[in-house]
């Protein structure tokens, strides 16, 4: 762990009041209207930062939990939350990780780097994607293209708008939430999302 990333570890509880206080990068949105996507999410490729390809459709049946991280970012420390939850629901939902350097240049690791970095320094077990840009663009992984276009999702257009944004994903395939970066994965939003 470089000397920045003690320090944005340190300050990571910090931030969080910060930016709850100010209502910063705090938006939830909710598929209320219970649009059902236009396109399956199980059919889309998931390759994983170890090389391994994983049908999206061996994960039927649990919530999906897909965030784009970032090793340098003030909000890394959300690694031990998403790990906690995932410790805490794992026979109901699966978390992956997508690394990601579409944020002001907060993810310079490769694959092999960033998977050491997450497992040393936070005890990550829950899947990480290999690393790819999630945010609109030619470029972006095929994923968050699904989550973050109506015309396949059935009704979010919100792409990531910073590092450890989360889409929650139900059990039949449904995307039926999205939480900015500033909302905890152990807040109460997110676990009475899992929960229902």
């Amino acid at each position: 762990m470089t000397g920045r990333q003690k320090i944005l570890k340190a300050v990571y509880p910090l931030l969080m009041k910060i930016t709850n206080v100010f209502g910063a990068k705090n938006k939830a949105l909710e598929n209320t209207e219970k649009s059902t996507s236009v396109t399956s999410i199980y059919d889309l490729p998931l390759l994983l930062n170890n090389g391994q390809h994983v049908p999206m459709n061996s994960f039927k049946g649990k919530k999906i939990l897909l965030v784009n991280t970032a090793s340098d970012c003030g909000y890394t420390g959300q690694y031990s939350e998403l790990q906690s939850l995932y410790n805490e629901f794992n026979k109901d939902l699966v978390v992956i990780g997508f690394p990601a350097n579409d944020f002001k240049e907060q993810e310079k690791g490769n694959d092999e780097e960033i998977a050491s970095f997450c497992k040393i320094n936070y005890g990550v077990t829950f899947p990480l994607a290999a690393k790819s840009t999630v945010v609109k663009g030619s470029h972006q992984n095929a994923i968050f293209n699904w989550l973050s276009n109506k015309e396949k999702n059935g009704w979010n257009d919100q792409q990531p708008s910073w590092n450890f944004s989360k889409y929650l994903v139900d059990e039949k395939g449904t995307l039926t939430n999205y939480f900015d970066p500033s909302v905890s994965p152990l807040s109460e939003e997110v676990v009475n999302s899992i929960k229902r």
